[in-house]
């Protein structure tokens, strides 16, 4: 159903931090053309916990009118909330997206029963796909692969995006769960191994700023042209890396403007602008992917 370099699409803002539609219609469009294979919008890059669900709805609604069936678009629908998650899904699943992506509540800190029991509520709210996004860098829990299993055995759970950056993870998850159930990779700096060791694709940051790039590494990775793919992979280390130098999607926000894909840099508090002492970075990782700024 999905596969390949998918991109966990940055949410565009003017300098209000209204959302700003007409950088939105540029950055689909420069996706389109650049063989991105799925847009995750309103996912946690989009900011979506600091815009309203009135704004989601739209933003959703303005890329799905925009792509027009022509790549599957994938909603963010998580909340540290499980009631709030099923309400939200129940409203999404109206519109024609391909899916969903969802995070493991954040902060609460949830025993495994709990998250175990978050998803199967979230998944019953729904006949759509369901991809379970385990990041616990930035939630405070780590879903484990026992888990992981038993919610592959729910019908509409179809995979998962791991952001811990472990390959060792991936050889677990793969142990357990069935041949058909979806794993992304959703730590840039490690995708392109994750990818050549089994793994179906990548749900990313960098592909925000280098999707042509990112497309070509990860069609090469799934075929196991492994020379070219890190070949093609060295070229995006650095982004994969300066694209975090702060808090997500503070350095991609400034890479975009920099391209000129994007009007302003905004981001809504509590995160702000990048601090000029970490631009000079980002510009040589640009280089280095050979995308002119």
């Amino acid at each position: 159903m999905f596969s390949g370099s998918i991109v966990a699409l940055i949410t565009p803002m003017d300098p209000t931090g209204a959302v700003d539609y007409d950088s939105l219609k540029r950055l689909v469009d420069f996706h389109l053309s650049n063989q991105t294979d799925a847009l995750v919008i309103m996912g946690t890059t989009g900011e979506s916990v600091t815009l309203s669900f009135a704004e989601q709805l739209q933003v959703l609604k303005a890329v799905l009118a925009q792509v027009d069936g022509r790549i599957p678009v994938i909603a963010g629908n998580g909340s540290n909330s499980t009631a709030d998650a099923v309400e939200k899904t129940k409203i999404l699943s109206a519109l024609p997206v391909a899916g969903f992506l969802t995070v493991t509540p954040y902060y609460n800190k949830p025993m495994q029963q709990g998250m175990l029991a978050h998803y199967q509520a979230v998944a019953g709210a729904t006949d759509k796909a369901v991809i379970l996004y385990n990041v616990p860098g930035r939630t405070g829990v780590d879903l484990l692969p026992e888990t992981v299993a038993e919610l592959a055995k729910v019908p509409n759970i179809i995979g998962i995006k791991e952001a811990t950056g472990s390959l060792s993870r991936l050889e677990q998850l793969q142990a357990l769960c069935p041949a058909d159930f979806l794993l992304f990779s959703g730590d840039d700096a490690t995708c392109c191994e994750f990818m050549l060791k089994g793994g179906h694709g990548v749900i990313s940051v960098t592909t925000n700023v280098a999707p042509a790039l990112m497309s070509q590494m990860a069609k090469a990775a799934l075929e196991k042209n492994t020379e070219l793919a890190q070949q093609l992979d060295q070229k995006l280390q650095g982004l994969h890396h300066q694209l975090f130098i702060e808090a997500n999607p503070i350095p991609s926000k400034w890479a975009l403007l920099k391209m000129g894909l994007i009007a302003d840099d905004m981001a809504r508090l509590p995160l702000t602008r990048l601090e000029p002492i970490h631009q000079s970075a980002i510009e040589q990782a640009l280089k280095q992917a050979q995308i002119n700024v």
